[in-house]
C-alpha cells in the first residue's frame, strides 16, 4: 500500500485536495469559488485587487491576478500566508464530502505534486517544502480529533 498520496490540478481521485478544485465555500461574508481565489485575494485585502480576484472566473485567473505586483501585496504576507491558507482550508473542508475525502487518506503523506511551486508543493526537483500537503495533514489530524 502506498504511503504517499500525490495530488495536483483538477484531475484524479484526490483532485479536490488541490486549491484549484471547484470547491466553493463562504468565509468572512464572501463566496469563494476556490481556495485559490481566497488565498490570492487575501494578499490584497481591502483593495480593488481583492475584489477583482474575488470576482474572476477561474483559479488560474485568480493565481495570475494574485501574482501580479501591479498592486503591492500586504506587508506582512510572509508572516501570515500559512495561517491564511490553513484558515481557508478549515472552511473548505467543512463540506462533508471533502472532509470524508481528507479523512479517508488515513495517515498517508499528502504531497502537492506541483512541478512549479517549491514552497506549497514539491517543485520541479521533487524536493520542495510541500507546505500545502503539510497543512492538509495538520487539518486531517484536527478533523480526526487528534489535535
Amino acid at each position: 500500500m502506498a504511503k504517499d498520496i500525490y495530488f495536483f490540478g483538477r484531475e484524479g481521485r484526490y483532485a479536490a485536495l488541490s486549491n484549484f478544485a471547484g470547491s466553493p465555500f463562504s468565509l468572512d461574508g464572501h463566496a469563494w469559488r476556490t481556495m485559490e481565489h481566497y488565498f490570492q485575494a487575501m494578499k490584497f485585502e481591502g483593495s480593488a485587487q481583492f475584489q477583482r480576484i474575488l470576482g474572476c472566473g477561474s483559479p488560474k485567473q485568480a493565481k495570475d491576478l494574485g501574482q501580479s505586483r501591479a498592486t503591492p501585496i500586504r506587508r506582512d504576507w510572509d508572516e501570515v500566508k500559512e495561517s491564511i491558507m490553513l484558515r481557508g482550508l478549515r472552511q473548505k473542508f467543512q463540506d462533508p464530502a471533502l472532509r470524508a475525502l481528507l479523512l479517508g487518506t488515513g495517515k498517508k503523506r499528502l504531497v502537492e505534486d506541483s512541478p512549479y511551486d517549491s514552497y506549497w508543493g514539491i517543485g520541479p526537483n521533487g524536493k520542495g517544502r510541500n507546505r500545502l500537503g503539510e497543512l492538509l495533514m495538520q487539518l486531517r489530524e484536527e478533523l480526526a480529533g487528534g489535535a
